[in-house]
């Protein structure tokens, strides 16, 4: 099964969508992440929604876990706040600025080798610099086991 025949119409965002309605949109169809696309349609970027979650975690409670449990409740009902004003091309982390993208006719292997490398919950599918579709990693393992 070639990339092309495993990808999926899936929602993308544009660089300068607003971070919070891109959260939204995540948490409402509960996605892994999504693709961010430039305002031509090309793809610049993955987001995962871990990212995401990572971007409201403060720095210190993420070097430090212990302290989660001494922020108020109101403190943490508030947390997705630090989206407010941002945009998506705000929230992406240097390190997913590449794109894990797929060629149509890559091989399911071919997939599947880019997203273990990448550790990348899904992959755009280009024509090109088309985005086709994208496969997420429980489309993959739907295409794998499908003979098993």
């Amino acid at each position: 099964m070639r990339a092309a025949q495993m990808a999926e119409e899936y929602p993308v965002v544009n660089l300068d969508t607003d971070a919070l309605d891109a959260a939204r949109l995540l948490a409402e169809h509960r996605l892994p992440g999504i693709v961010v696309t430039n305002d031509q349609g090309i793809p610049q970027a993955v987001l995962p929604a871990s990212q995401v979650v990572r971007f409201i975690v403060p720095k210190y409670v993420q070097d430090d876990p212990s302290l989660a449990g001494v922020l108020s409740e109101s403190m943490c009902d508030r947390s997705a706040d630090k989206l407010r004003g941002k945009k998506v091309r705000d929230v992406i982390p240097e390190q997913l600025s590449k794109v894990p993208a797929a060629a149509a006719d890559d091989t399911i292997i071919e997939v599947a080798a880019v997203m273990a490398r990448l550790r990348c919950p899904l992959i755009a599918v280009l024509k090109g610099d088309e985005l086709i579709g994208v496969i997420t990693a429980a489309r993959l393992l739907a295409a794998a086991l499908h003979d098993q």
